[in-house]
This record gives C-alpha cells, sequence and structure tokens, in this order.
C-alpha cells in the first residue's frame, strides 16, 4: 500500500533477500534525540515482531549501550521478560596511525555488523554528533537515514546556511555535503540509494513564528537535498524518567500489565508519536523479499552535488 507523508507518495521501501533493513540514525550535532529515537524505533519494531539488532558507534557517549544496559539490569531484577535487542557496540580504535586506526575500525564495524545483519530483520545504528570514520562507514551502509532535527534554525544550521532577514536557503551546510558524499560511495559500492528522512524533533506546541518559517524552510531545502519530512517526538520528561530503567513508551502497561508508570494521556500522546514515525519511515515488513520487477523506490541519488 502507499503511503502519503507530505506532498510525496511512497510505497513501502523493499527488503534486499537476506539481508537486515539498516536505519542510521544520523547528525553532526549532539542532544538531537538521536539515541532515544534508536531505542524507541527498536522497541517499536520489536514488538511487531520484526528481529532487530543495534550497533552503537558513538563509543565516546555511548547513550544506547547505557540505554540498552539499564533495561537488561531493570528486567534482571525485577524477573521480566521483554523484547530486547541484540546489541553490539562498536568501540574507536586507540592505535596511534591513522590507517591501521581506520582499518581496526573497519573490522569491528564490520563483525558487527555482518553478525546482526545476518540474523535481524532490521539494524539500527546510532552514531555520534560529530564526524568520525565509524560514522562514516555506519551512513554508508543506510538503507534510510533518520536523521533528528530540533526545531530551531540553530539546528537547521547543520543541513544549510540560511539568510536571517529573508529565510533564504544560501547553502548547504557540512553535514549535507557529507551524506552527498556518503550517497555516491553507497551508489558505486552498487547498493540501493538511500532513502533520507529529516524528522523534526521536539516540536512546539503553538503555532509560533519560527515553527512556521522552519516549516517552510525545511520543506524548500528537503526538494534542494532530497530529503523526505517526518513528524518527530515532541519534548517530554517522560523519555529521560525512562532511561534511568532502559524502558520505553512501548513497555508501558501493555494489555493491562507492563511496567513502568501508569499511562498518562500525555504518555498515550507520546507512543502515538513514535507509531507516527515508524509508519512515515514506510519499511519493508519483516521476511518480506525484494520484488524484482520493481524498482527501488527511495529517492535517487542526486545527478550533481548540492552546491550553493
Amino acid at each position: 500500500m502507499a503511503i502519503k507523508l507530505g506532498n510525496t507518495l511512497r510505497r513501502p521501501a523493499m527488503r534486499i533477500p537476506g539481508r537486515a533493513h539498516v536505519i542510521v540514525l544520523g547528525n553532526e550535532k549532539g542532544g538531537s534525540g538521536k539515541s532515544t529515537t534508536a531505542m524507541h524505533l527498536a522497541l517499536a519494531l520489536a514488538y511487531d515482531g520484526a528481529k532487530v539488532g543495534t550497533i552503537d558507534v558513538d563509543s565516546r557517549q555511548g547513550t544506547l549501550t547505557r540505554y540498552l544496559e539499564n533495561r537488561q539490569t531493570f528486567l534482571r531484577d525485577k524477573g521480566l521478560k521483554l523484547p530486547t535487542p541484540q546489541h553490539r557496540p562498536v568501540m574507536i580504535s586507540d592505535l596511534p596511525n591513522r590507517d591501521q586506526a581506520e582499518e581496526a575500525e573497519r573490522e569491528r564495524f564490520g563483525a558487527a555488523f555482518l553478525e546482526l545483519a545476518a540474523s535481524s530483520d532490521f539494524v539500527i545504528i546510532d552514531t555520534p554528533g560529530s564526524n568520525t570514520h565509524l560514522s562514516r562507514i555506519a551512513h554508508i551502509e543506510a538503507d534510510t537515514l533518520l536523521t533528528p532535527l530540533n526545531d530551531s534554525f540553530i539546528d537547521l544550521d547543520l543541513l544549510a546556511r540560511v539568510e536571517p532577514d529573508t529565510f533564504r536557503i544560501v547553502r548547504p551546510s557540512i553535514y549535507s555535503e557529507s551524506v552527498w558524499t556518503q550517497r555516491q560511495q553507497r551508489a558505486a559500492a552498487g547498493h540501493r540509494p538511500v532513502d533520507w528522512v529529516v524528522m523534526r524533533n521536539r516540536l512546539a506546541s503553538l503555532d509560533a513564528r519560527n515553527k512556521r518559517e522552519m516549516e517552510r524552510v525545511v520543506t524548500a531545502l528537503s526538494q534542494r537535498l532530497g530529503f523526505r519530512v517526518a513528524p518527530g517526538l515532541s519534548e517530554r520528561v517522560i523519555y529521560r524518567e525512562l532511561f534511568l530503567n532502559g524502558l520505553t513508551l512501548l513497555d508501558l502497561k501493555r494489555g493491562g500489565g507492563g511496567v513502568g508508570p501508569s499511562l498518562t494521556m500525555s504518555h498515550v500522546a507520546a507512543r502515538q508519536e513514535v507509531r507516527d514515525l515508524v509508519a512515515a519511515l514506510n519499511l519493508p515488513p519483516p521476511d518480506a523479499p525484494a520484488p524484482s520487477a520493481v524498482p527501488a523506490t527511495a529517492e535517487p541519488t542526486p545527478a550533481t552535488p548540492p552546491a550553493g
């Protein structure tokens, strides 16, 4: 079934037979909600019956790794069994020689990735808020690249320079150019084009001028850079509270049981935001083979670099 997102009509993405669909959370700015989004996506898919693997290449912060460690501790202490993805942290190399360090990191990532890709329906990769060698490797593997973007012009600067008076897009920023390069490398390796999705995160509830101008600029930028726009997660205290026990909104009081605090109307609304995000990503169903007669549905790689 085709799904309409904004002005774009999307068919469900196709799965490569024998390989997991790879979702990379990418953004070269900290505090955008990558790890929280990765965890909630992983559990949403797991509760839907998918086999999910996760990789954390942000060894300095390691937020997703700590999130899952907290979950294992909580479930063990409470004697509970809840879906938990297979997880593999990939550490940076401390070798002094750059070439040797990058080769070691490539081998570490490859071992973790090949193991999970062969045994999972989805592999979700959390990346750091900086341009590292491991992050670049992960981006090349992305079938879906999901970029959380806080709803402010400070964070939009990650994607493009914007003229302050007219909000005219001056030129793409470093991260957009980096994604362009990785798209080219992916195409050269014979992979299908990546489906780049930018999710506007922590949206304000009020119809403020900033919110309206952000929507206008992001829409224009999506047409220029070739990404789709998806709804993100609102700013809620519950996300920070759930981290301590390794829980997600999908775990709370499921089917009359569940764990954690009782569901409030705010929690129900937040859980629906997670479901809306999963639907907007238009991911292939678990174990669905790719029909050879249907072309890839991801956006084509741009013919020219996104120069200003």
